[in-house]
C-alpha cells in the first residue's frame, strides 16, 4: 500500500468521524479529507445504537447542543427525501411520584413538553402505561431515525465531495512539520502524512490520543440492549420511546429472591435497581420489533477488538430488561416467563467523561482534533458534533457552548462543580 499525503486525516468511522469528515468536505469545502478505520464504516460501536434522539437534557449546554443537532437532522431529513426514516414521536417520561416538579424544574423551560397528572388521561393517551404511573411528562423533541442509513448518506455525500476512506489500523503516530501515521491495511504497512489528525476512535481515542502524547479524561462502559419480534403486540406501534424514572424491584418470587441473596455475584438483582429502564416500538407502523434498554451497568471496561468477546455482557440481561420494562409496561410480562423466540441481545461501549458531556476541539496546539465521549447519544448528538469539530478546525464561529464541551472546561471548576454535583447526567 503506497504512502498517503493529505490534509485532514480524520481516525474513525462512526458517527462521530463520518459527521467530521462530512462536515470538513461537504460544509467546509475541504478537498483532501481521509477517513480511516480498521473495519468497515459504522460496524463498531455506532451499529450498536438505539437510533433515539431527544432535547431532554438536565442542562441548558447539552439542551443547546442538542437542538442544533436535530435541526441538522431536520434538514438532512428534507435534503434526503428522508432517507433514514426521522420519526417525531417524542419521549414519554413516566412515573408514579405524586410530585414531579423536581423532574421539571431539570427542563429548561424553553422546551416543548406537556405534562399529564390525570390517570384516567394517562391511560387514554399512553394505553400500554402501568395504571400506577401518577405523572407523564412528554417531550416533543425526540424520536428515532435509522443510524446506518443517515451513515450511509453522509458517506455517498463525502465521497462527492472528493473525501476518500481507507480500511487500516493506525498503529503509531509521530509528529514532526506534519504527523505520521503509522497505518496497517491488510498485512501491509504504510505512512499517511497529515497537516491535521481528528481522533474519533470512539472506545478507542484514549488509545489513539496517548499516541499524541494525551491522556484523555474517558472511561468506557459496556451497556446492553435487546430488540425481539414482539409476536403478542405487547406495545402499540405508535408507542413514543418510553422511560420508567423510578427505580424499582424486580419481582421476583420469594424462592428466586432468596437464590439471588445467596450468589454474591447476583445479590444485587435482589435490590434495588436504578431508574431508566426504556422501550421503543422498532421498524415502523407496519414492523414487529421493539428495543430494549437499561444503562445500569457501572463497571468500566477496556475497549474488545471484538465486542463479541467482551467479558462484561451478562447473559442474564435479557431477563432482567425485560422484568424491568414490564413493571411500567405490563403487557410485557409474559415474555418473562415465555422469552420471545426472535431476540436479538448486543452491546457497546459508552466512552464517556464523568460529567457525560462530549469532548470536541483542539486536542493540543499542533494540529489535533477529539471529537468523542458521545456515550449513548452519538446518533442523535452526531451532526452538531461533526459540525462543531470542523469549526474548530477551519477556525470558523463557534456556538456558546462550544468550549464548555472541548477540553478546555477542565479548567473551568465552577462548572465541572455544578457537573459533578449534579444527580441526573442524562444517561440512557
Amino acid at each position: 500500500m503506497a504512502n498517503q499525503d493529505v490534509e485532514i486525516a480524520v481516525i474513525g468511522a462512526g458517527f462521530a468521524g463520518i459527521a467530521a469528515a462530512y462536515y470538513l468536505c461537504v460544509e467546509q469545502k475541504k478537498k483532501s479529507v481521509l477517513l480511516i478505520d480498521s473495519r468497515q464504516p459504522m460496524s463498531y460501536t455506532s451499529a450498536q445504537s438505539g437510533d433515539n434522539y431527544r432535547n431532554w437534557w438536565p442542562h441548558r449546554t447539552m439542551t443547546d447542543f442538542t437542538n442544533d443537532s436535530i435541526d441538522e437532522l431536520d434538514r438532512l431529513a428534507r435534503e434526503s427525501d428522508n432517507v433514514f426514516n426521522m420519526t417525531r414521536g417524542g419521549y414519554v417520561l413516566a412515573t408514579r411520584q405524586n410530585d414531579v416538579s423536581k423532574i421539571a424544574a431539570e427542563i429548561p423551560g424553553d422546551i416543548d413538553v406537556d405534562v399529564y397528572d390525570d390517570q384516567s388521561q394517562i391511560q387514554l393517551k399512553f394505553p400500554a402505561l402501568a395504571a400506577k404511573i401518577k405523572n407523564v411528562i412528554h417531550i416533543s423533541r425526540g424520536g428515532d431515525i435509522s443510524g446506518q442509513q443517515l451513515g450511509q448518506y453522509m458517506l455517498e455525500k463525502i465521497r462527492a465531495a472528493g473525501g476518500r476512506k481507507l480500511q487500516g489500523d493506525v498503529t503509531a503516530i509521530e509528529r514532526e512539520s506534519k504527523y505520521s501515521l503509522n497505518v496497517t491495511s491488510g498485512g501491509e504497512a504504510s505512512v499517511i502524512s497529515a497537516d491535521i489528525v481528528v481522533n474519533a476512535a470512539g472506545p478507542f481515542a484514549d488509545r489513539i490520543a496517548r499516541m499524541l502524547g494525551v491522556e484523555l479524561p474517558v472511561k468506557n462502559i459496556y451497556q446492553q440492549k435487546i430488540a425481539f419480534e414482539d409476536h403478542l403486540n405487547a406495545i402499540p406501534r405508535d408507542m413514543p420511546f418510553s422511560i420508567d424514572l423510578d427505580s424499582k424491584y424486580l419481582g421476583w418470587s420469594e424462592e428466586e429472591r432468596s437464590m439471588l441473596i445467596e450468589d454474591p455475584d447476583l445479590e444485587w438483582l435482589a435490590g434495588e435497581l436504578p431508574p431508566g429502564s426504556h422501550c421503543r416500538p422498532d421498524g415502523g407502523a407496519q414492523g414487529k420489533w421493539v428495543k430494549l434498554g437499561w444503562a445500569y451497568n457501572k463497571r468500566h471496561s477496556e475497549s474488545q477488538e471484538d465486542m463479541a468477546n467482551e467479558k462484561a455482557i451478562d447473559q442474564s440481561f435479557p431477563e432482567i430488561v425485560i422484568r424491568g420494562a414490564a413493571a411500567f409496561l405490563p403487557a410485557l410480562h409474559p415474555y418473562i416467563e415465555a422469552p420471545p423466540p426472535r431476540f436479538s441481545h448486543y452491546g457497546g461501549y459508552y466512552t464517556m467523561t464523568e460529567e457525560n458531556w462530549p469532548l470536541i476541539g483542539p486536542l493540543d496546539d499542533s494540529g489535533a482534533f477529539v471529537i468523542a465521549a458521545l456515550s449513548g447519544f452519538g446518533s442523535m448528538a452526531s451532526c452538531a458534533a461533526g459540525k462543531l469539530c470542523a469549526a474548530h478546525i477551519c477556525g470558523g464561529p463557534l456556538p456558546d457552548y462550544g468550549a464548555d464541551l472541548s477540553l478546555a472546561r477542565l479548567t473551568n471548576a465552577e462548572l465541572l462543580a455544578e457537573l459533578n454535583a449534579s444527580t441526573n447526567k442524562g444517561l440512557l
